[in-house]
């Protein structure tokens, strides 16, 4: 399947936030940050190039486009993605990277159009926070799952039942790739939005983005009688106010990790 890779310049951190929104309803699957600019994804046939120019101009932004065959997609990924080790303990790699079983975690990721390798801050403090926690025995929900990367590591952390969900049909069928690749059995990967988890869980997992979360906590606090409530991606600037619906919906801030201006947020309850 053929992409289109849109570049936004100047994308401040400002704007970022809302145009990632706006183009995400316009039907983006995935965004990348640059320095100073902004990098979104789209299927050529879901392309409506009207659209997006009337959102640039909202803004005062410029962008480019550039179509990305889909024979040439895993070529750029696997030039571009390195094996990453996550606090000393985690060590994440493509399945063309050289093994490393001598750390306490390996995961395997390969992550096609999906969300989730551990090179962006948002899923790297993700994957630092879990380090810290406890799963043994725990019944856990990873809401937005992308590759199934923060499943995969629940499971080898010892979670007992995982439920992961994503809306996107190349998501679920990545994370149910990933799991086999990972040897993880105890992972359900499901296809839809928040009303497809159970019922209940000690710890959801939940990197998406600001307005995703604020719209979703209510969710969330409704599948956690006690336990813990892991976000990101979302900005330190945003931080108050995802603290603030958190804490109206009975969670208390118990930590929080930043990098480059991102934010991972552990709330109990």
């Amino acid at each position: 399947m053929d992409y289109f890779e849109i570049c936004i310049n100047p994308a401040s951190e400002e704007k970022r936030e809302i145009l990632i929104s706006m183009l995400a309803e316009e039907g983006f699957e995935s965004f990348a940050d640059g320095e100073d600019e902004l990098l979104a994804y789209i299927q050529v046939d879901h392309y409506l190039r009207e659209n997006v120019s009337q959102i640039c101009d909202r803004f005062n932004v410029t962008y480019t486009e550039k179509l990305i065959p889909d024979q040439n997609w895993n070529a750029e990924w696997e030039k571009n993605f390195d094996p990453i080790l996550i606090a000393g303990k985690c060590f994440i790699r493509a399945p063309f990277h050289a093994p490393r079983p001598d750390y306490p975690f390996e995961l395997i990721i390969e992550p096609k159009m999906s969300f989730g390798t551990a090179h962006h801050e948002t899923t790297a403090m993700m994957i630092e926070m879990m380090i810290g926690m406890d799963f043994t025995g725990k019944k856990v929900l990873d809401m937005g799952c992308g590759t199934g990367i923060l499943s995969i590591l629940a499971a080898k952390m010892g979670a007992f039942v995982i439920d992961a969900v994503d809306n996107d049909s190349r998501a679920f069928n990545n994370a149910v790739e990933n799991n086999e690749r990972n040897q993880v059995s105890i992972v359900n990967v499901k296809m839809g939005e928040m009303d497809v988890a159970g019922t209940s869980y000690d710890i959801l997992l939940a990197n998406i983005n600001r307005n995703v979360l604020l719209s979703q906590i209510p969710e969330y606090s409704k599948r956690i009688n006690t336990g813990e409530l892991l976000l990101s991606g979302f900005y330190e600037d945003d931080l108050g106010l995802i603290r603030e619906v958190a804490e109206s919906h009975s969670f208390v801030i118990d930590r929080f990790l930043t990098s480059n201006r991102w934010v991972a947020a552990l709330f109990k309850k």
